[in-house]
């Protein structure tokens, strides 16, 4: 991947607050929304989810999600073009006694302060996606696929 596609990419996880969460629910795909971060340097997403909301209960179930990040429809650019990235990953639920933790909510609410009351219910947690491959598009005919050392490297910017 080129520098220029790498930094687009970059910023879109960097700037779009939420992204199209698909997980396994009782056999089918299901689709829902959730704000996320990915901390400076990291190579975890991180999601607060509900245990009251199915994508929670089935990241538990099925802890490989995808995870679908576009940038904001603009004037001139066709729906095929629109940078976008879209991650395979396996979810896994932060204990709030873990190491991990403390850096994640931390993260969390530097980019939603709002959710700092969330924090306070019982049935939310913090759980980080961590990818295994990405499909990235930076505009139409760019796209590329990435895994391992070389997805690392990107997700950290």
């Amino acid at each position: 991947m080129d520098d220029a596609a790498a930094r687009m990419l970059r910023r879109l996880l960097d700037e779009r607050p939420v992204a199209a969460l698909g997980t396994l629910h009782r056999g089918e795909p299901a689709v829902s929304m959730v704000p996320f971060v990915l901390p400076r340097g990291d190579t975890l997403l991180v999601v607060h989810v509900s245990a009251l909301a199915p994508h929670t209960r089935d990241m538990r179930e099925h802890p490989r999600v995808g995870l679908l990040v576009m940038a904001e429809p603009g004037d001139g650019v066709t729906p095929q073009a629109l940078p976008r990235v879209a991650l395979q990953a396996d979810a896994t639920t932060l204990p709030r006694d873990g190491a991990d933790h403390a850096a994640a909510r931390a993260a969390y609410l530097e980019r939603f302060p709002d959710a700092a009351v969330t924090f306070e219910l019982g049935d939310f947690s913090l759980v980080a996606l961590r990818p295994v491959s990405a499909r990235l598009v930076a505009g139409f005919g760019r796209a590329e696929a990435l895994v391992g050392d070389a997805l690392a490297t990107w997700l950290r910017g």
